[in-house]
């Protein structure tokens, strides 16, 4: 399959502002739509790099950038934003990913690749999990993001449009934000173990998942198939908080709280930070890091998909934070 031209929704996040430089890498001319496009900034000028500010659920948008179109990248949601309504989550997670697919369908789209979540298994019984563990997601982001799948995949077996869905874990690397929040805890030595640190914590380096979208936009005979994309190794929370401390060079051993304490202790965070209208540094949901397992096999993405991850947690965390020293906070 030739792809020339492609379609990065939520191309101004982290990881969707790597894939538009790997695509512009391989020479491929390259939308982006977003509601944020600051990571991209300094790549205006790029002829092969067409910025559009906007919302996806603005319908009247998407049927003008996708036309002519070969491969779609959907990765914008509504995600880590603790304050929003259920709504919120609907229009951007099911609604507007439905109508983008009916788009794509449209207009003859090649290839229509769709960022999910691991999220959409909820609370895992198990473990490792893989595409056939049942999903049992239990707040409104996972809720709709499993939504997003079923309303994608609906779609393509309707109007015959080529679709492939990636579950990410937990995708980290230079310029991840939650990474690098939890980095700079660590040095400042203000992070809290909650909980005991045994659960597990799966991670992907942003290369690998690059690698992964890759092989979902070209790969032959993988259409109306779920690939869960994670790294060779999982790890329990207390060793990859030991693995951050190790590339940091720091003896710091974070003091240890009761999930019992943090519970309410969080609650209030939240209510106070809807009080005054902003996020929360932290919320109920922030405790899913260290209560909740998340560890998958790939051995579906592997077989299927070709995919074979490449970078180990040390080397990811070496790179992340070298990039970190690099680009200092303002």
């Amino acid at each position: 399959m030739t792809v020339r031209r492609v379609l990065v929704t939520g191309g101004g996040g982290f990881i969707g502002s790597h894939l538009v430089d790997h695509q512009l890498g391989l020479g491929r001319q390259v939308t982006v739509v977003d509601t944020r496009l600051d990571r991209l900034k300094s790549k205006e000028a790029v002829a092969d790099l067409h910025l559009v500010k906007g919302d996806i659920r603005d319908t009247g948008l998407l049927e003008r950038i996708v036309p002519g179109t070969d491969v779609v990248f959907h990765l914008a949601s509504a995600h880590l934003e603790v304050n929003l309504d259920d709504s919120s989550f609907q229009e951007t997670n099911v609604t507007a990913t439905r109508n983008l697919a009916h788009i794509a369908g449209r207009e003859g789209v090649q290839r229509f690749v769709h960022c999910s979540s691991v999220g959409v298994y909820g609370p895992l019984l198990q473990v490792p999990a893989d595409e056939h563990t049942p999903c049992r997601p239990d707040i409104a982001y996972e809720v709709t993001k499993l939504e997003g799948e079923r309303a994608v995949l609906t779609v393509a077996a309707d109007e015959n449009l080529p679709t492939v869905v990636l579950r990410p874990a937990w995708v980290y690397g230079p310029g991840c934000p939650r990474t690098e929040k939890l980095f700079r805890a660590l040095r400042t030595k203000r992070f809290l173990m909650v909980g005991k640190g045994r659960n597990l914590r799966h991670p992907v380096y942003i290369d690998d998942m690059l690698q992964a979208f890759e092989l979902a936009a070209t790969r032959q005979g993988i259409d109306g198939q779920i690939f869960i994309i994670a790294s060779d190794e999982y790890v329990t929370l207390e060793k990859l908080v030991s693995a951050i401390l190790q590339v940091e060079h720091s003896h710091y051993r974070p003091p240890r709280v009761p999930v019992a304490v943090m519970w309410p202790v969080c609650y209030g965070v939240e209510v106070m930070a809807k009080l005054l209208r902003r996020e929360p540094p932290f919320s109920r949901r922030s405790l899913k890091f260290f209560t909740e397992d998340s560890a998958f096999s790939i051995a579906r993405a592997r077989s299927q998909l070709g995919y074979a991850p490449g970078v180990d947690l040390m080397a990811g965390l070496e790179e992340t934070r070298r990039a970190m020293l690099a680009s200092p906070p303002a």
